[in-house]
């Protein structure tokens, strides 16, 4: 009798082992859906301005404006990126309000790239995809939009947004 109920606890616990290890791996599968629908929707990817940073420069001649620039070359990070939905938090500075023409910047006008002492990688060109909204400098919001890398037209900035709407409102 004895060893019938020490067989029977055997076998019980080798079954809920068997149970719990398929469930398990139905669970981790589920998981595994779960993360690749959430990858290849278009939820927005959140990304720092410490992301941005995979960049390097060279001075570069380009002659349309007689003048040496910076070209970027995208790290492999960033260039992940280009063509994503992104989610990104910084300080707008109006380029020129009347056209509807701002960045993002890492930092508050004062430091930003165009006045202080940083570098390219540390603003964002915004190409909102509703118009008409007026921006104070140095308002503080989360933007989401496409980003899309930019090396080649000297007119734009290395890092763009384009169908950007406030994300924090």
């Amino acid at each position: 009798m004895k060893s019938l109920i020490a067989a029977l606890l055997v076998s019980m616990v080798a079954i809920m082992g068997f149970v719990k290890a398929e469930y398990s791996d139905k669970n981790t599968e589920s998981k595994d859906k779960f993360r690749y629908r959430a990858l290849s929707s278009n939820n927005p990817v959140k990304i720092s301005w410490e992301t941005l940073r995979d960049v390097t420069f060279k001075k570069k001649w380009y002659p349309e404006e007689s003048v040496y620039m910076l070209y970027p070359t995208f790290g492999p990070n960033v260039n992940k990126l280009n063509g994503k939905e992104v989610l990104l938090t910084g300080y707008v500075l109006p380029i020129d309000a009347e056209a509807n023409l701002y960045a993002l910047s890492a930092f508050p006008f004062s430091a930003c790239f165009f006045c202080g002492g940083a570098g390219p990688e540390s603003v964002v060109g915004l190409k909102f995809k509703k118009t008409g909204r007026k921006f104070k400098t140095d308002e503080r919001h989360t933007l989401r939009g496409t980003l899309k890398l930019n090396a080649d037209n000297i007119y734009e900035l290395n890092y763009n947004i384009e169908g950007a709407e406030i994300a924090d409102e």
